[in-house]
């Protein structure tokens, strides 16, 4: 399958590197790691409220509409995901409960390099609050032009959902702050600077990612959310135009991105690669896309017919997989391996980027073979809850007594026993 030449485990030494300086200088390393890679000079990290409200003073109005209509769309996908608390009685007064809980605290992370990304702080953060966590902290590199700040619109958009706890830190380094905490202060009192949180989410490039698997067990993470990738299955059916105008819209967001077609039609795939031609040329982000779709990452995938097309799509697992075919909606519904699946022409990538209430923060580089998309339950845990009276646990003594006696485990059952220390008690 097409897959990117460098991958997350040739970047483990560099990003283990940033991991370890954050933790063991804090603030300066910080401040260092953001003169070396953003080009800016911070006291703290920390963005002050009064940056937060002019960026929310300053926001367009047609975007600040949108993203109201973003906002919107994914409280409603959201809040239809929030599970209930389940309980069973398995015997009279045998009582179990399944409940779910709220992490307390979560770091959500924004990119901010090649492109502005105030989508993906609604992404990362509206199934958090659907979840019920209480402490939200949101970081995203500083940007030279925005006296080192994140970009205002990202800033605009965090207030709008009511995130004032806003950091000025991007790559490897913010999710370093975030797993591990800052200890010491710009303000000299005794809270930590950043305290350290349970829970890290958000997509970035391929060092946001390696440093997100390098922290997982520390933290919970969603996913290995690195550099996009789209793979679109299509026959003969498909308008080879729309086919190429959703390659290139994913082939934008960065030189690595990954843009595949697979198709049955070999006259479909020459049409798309001369609508590519066209579609490239007058882009205004022609270069990096042009660089995107001739890597290895990218390319077309020639398949016998449908059947074989879904084994392939399965095999790759992308991130995100548009099925423009005859009978989409059947063909969507016979993919395992997917962080999401857009069924036919009226259903683009870039609607479930922006509009479509679904999450963008999506696994990849093949990970959604068992990963899952950003989504409320990323924010929960299940809590198992036992309550049992004397006769429930009276029941079943005997059966735990023989169960600890056959793992060689004879105090488990002596602790059932000395619950009834008579016969007949």
């Amino acid at each position: 399958m097409p897959r990117a030449a460098a991958s997350a485990h040739s970047s483990e030494a560099a990003v283990q590197a940033i991991i370890d300086d954050v933790r063991a200088r804090g603030v300066d390393a910080l401040r260092d790691l953001a003169r070396r890679f953003d080009g800016v000079e911070q006291e703290h990290p920390r963005v002050p409220a009064e940056v937060i409200g002019a960026a929310v003073a300053g926001l367009d109005p047609e975007v600040r509409t949108a993203l109201e209509e973003a906002i919107r769309r994914a409280r409603i996908f959201a809040s239809a995901q929030v599970p209930t608390d389940v309980e069973v009685e398995v015997a009279p007064g045998a009582r179990l409960t399944h409940k779910w809980i709220p992490v307390h605290r979560v770091g959500l992370y924004v990119p901010g390099g090649l492109a502005v990304y105030p989508s993906s702080v609604v992404m990362n953060v509206v199934p958090a609050q659907a979840a019920g966590v209480g402490s939200i902290a949101l970081a995203s590199p500083p940007q030279k032009e925005f006296g080192g700040w994140p970009h205002p619109v990202i800033l605009a958009a965090a207030s709008m959902l009511g995130i004032t706890e806003v950091y000025a830190i991007g790559g490897a380094q913010a999710v370093a702050a975030l797993a591990y905490g800052i200890a010491g202060t710009a303000d000299g009192s005794a809270q930590p600077a950043i305290e350290p949180v349970d829970v890290i989410t958000g997509p970035g490039n391929v060092f946001v990612a390696t440093a997100k698997r390098l922290v997982r067990g520390r933290v919970g993470i969603d996913s290995e959310a690195g550099t996009t990738e789209i793979a679109v299955l299509a026959d003969a059916t498909a308008d080879a135009d729309l086919v190429a105008a959703d390659l290139v819209s994913q082939a934008e967001h960065d030189p690595q991105a990954a843009s595949v077609l697979i198709t049955d039609s070999e006259q479909l795939a020459a049409a798309v690669v001369e609508a590519l031609r066209s579609r490239v040329a007058r882009t205004r982000h022609a270069e990096r896309v042009r660089t995107a779709l001739s890597g290895p990452q990218s390319g077309v995938v020639l398949v016998d017919d449908m059947d074989h097309g879904i084994a392939v799509c399965d095999a790759y697992a992308a991130e995100h997989l548009e099925i423009q075919t005859a009978d989409a909606r059947a063909v969507a519904g016979r993919i395992r391996s997917a962080g999401a699946v857009f069924i036919g022409s009226y259903s683009p990538v870039s609607l479930g980027d922006y509009c479509a209430g679904s999450n963008h923060v999506l696994p990849t580089g093949g990970t959604a073979a068992f990963a899952s998309g950003l989504n409320v339950t990323t924010f929960l845990r299940a809590v198992q809850l036992v309550d049992y009276d004397r006769e429930a646990l009276r029941e079943v003594a005997t059966s735990i007594v023989a169960l600890s006696a056959a793992e060689n485990l004879p105090a488990h059952g002596e602790a059932v026993t000395a619950r009834f220390p008579t016969a007949g008690s």
